[in-house]
């Protein structure tokens, strides 16, 4: 009898434990990872890893010191990332964000309290990458000043059905950083302007100069002061004569060798072609020697 009894409680006690873990493992929700800001002129997503199996991520997100909130697009959702550039309205203010792991839809937990990974605090005004600008070159008629026309990058956000630019963003904060060389130079020169159009003068005149155009917000941390660069333009070389690229001494110098050079070739001709002739009429008088009678 006591044995049938050890054996049902055995049985019981197994099942329990078996209930346990199989309890447990359903309420297992790994914690999202790498959980990070990526922003760009103000288009700002929150993106993590890895894809979930069998459970979902949900993104909170608030002010620093605010009520936590939640997009209705990343709730619950098996993506690994969260556009919340609508969401940051303030843009100087510093935001916090967790990234939640929960049960699929419809799938109930006993768990009061979810796992969640949360990322670095995040302003957009100081924080945000800004882009390289675009920009065009316009060369004066006398071809010793040269202006550039920047464009300021465009943001995805709207104001009066507009879309802003980073400038009615940063205003006076915004500068940009122009670096150039003449072509084929390694040497280069800085320059620093508050304005969308840059003047450049003392250039040397005829010559084609390169530029790149960087946005610099002085405000920010020193890491983060500079945008993306441009790529490189270079304005168009204008052709020049012979006395326009070269001094007078130089031109002189090529003409007198060429001259040179000149002479010394009509004389060689000159003395060849006499010793041509005069071996040509010793040959005859040979000839006309042999064949006259004795």
């Amino acid at each position: 009898m006591m044995d049938v009894r050890s054996s049902v409680h055995f049985g019981v006690s197994l099942l329990s434990v078996l209930f346990t873990i199989g309890a447990s493992g359903e309420d297992y929700f790994p914690e999202a990872q790498n959980v990070k800001w990526v922003s760009n002129n103000f288009k700002t997503i929150l993106t993590w890893g890895p894809e979930p199996t069998n459970y979902t991520y949900t993104v909170e997100f608030s002010e620093v010191g605010k009520d936590r909130q939640r997009k209705p697009y990343c709730i619950r959702s098996s993506g690994t990332e969260c556009d919340l550039t609508n969401e940051l309205r303030n843009l100087e203010e510093t935001y916090s964000a967790d990234v939640l792991s929960e049960p699929l839809p419809g799938v109930n937990s006993d768990l009061v309290e979810f796992p969640y990974t949360r990322a670095k605090r995040f302003c957009p005004y100081k924080d945000t990458q800004i882009g390289a600008p675009g920009f065009n070159i316009k060369q004066s008629e006398d071809k010793t000043k040269m202006t550039l026309h920047i464009q300021d990058p465009l943001t995805p956000i709207y104001k009066d059905d507009q879309l802003v630019t980073i400038r009615d963003i940063f205003k006076n904060d915004l500068k940009y950083n122009v670096v150039y060389n003449k072509a084929g130079s390694t040497g280069k020169k800085e320059t620093m302007s508050d304005l969308r159009d840059v003047e450049l003068n003392n250039l040397d005149k005829g010559e084609s100069y390169c530029f790149m155009v960087a946005a610099y917000i002085p405000s920010r941390s020193v890491k983060k002061r500079h945008g993306d660069w441009s790529k490189p333009q270079c304005s168009p070389r204008e052709s020049k004569t012979i006395f326009e690229e070269f001094p007078f001494g130089v031109i002189a110098g090529a003409i007198a060798i060429m001259l040179a050079m000149l002479i010394i070739l009509t004389t060689l001709t000159v003395v060849c072609c006499k010793r041509f002739c005069c071996n040509k009429k010793e040959t005859v008088d040979k000839e006309n020697l042999q064949l006259s009678p004795v």
